[in-house]
């Protein structure tokens, strides 16, 4: 069973990328973190390495604080 909170992270990653236009590749580009890793993230099917979540939160004009935030 996927973790609830890899899954709600995923879909805040996913939906800030969008709310920015940004595509996987995009993502990729910004964030040097790759499509295939983006897209497990985003369904919740792996646990976000630091290192990623810094890459990815920075690519998203974002702390990775922000992105954990789900109070926001």
């Amino acid at each position: 069973m996927k973790d609830k909170r890899l899954f709600q992270l995923g879909q805040r990653i996913r939906y800030k990328r969008l709310e920015r236009g940004y595509s996987q590749e995009d993502l990729e580009e910004k964030s040097m973190v790759s499509v295939r890793t983006i897209s497990e993230i985003e369904r919740g099917n792996t646990d976000i390495r630091y290192t990623n979540l810094l890459q990815i939160a920075e690519a998203l004009g974002m702390t990775a604080s922000e992105l954990l935030d789900f109070k926001l």
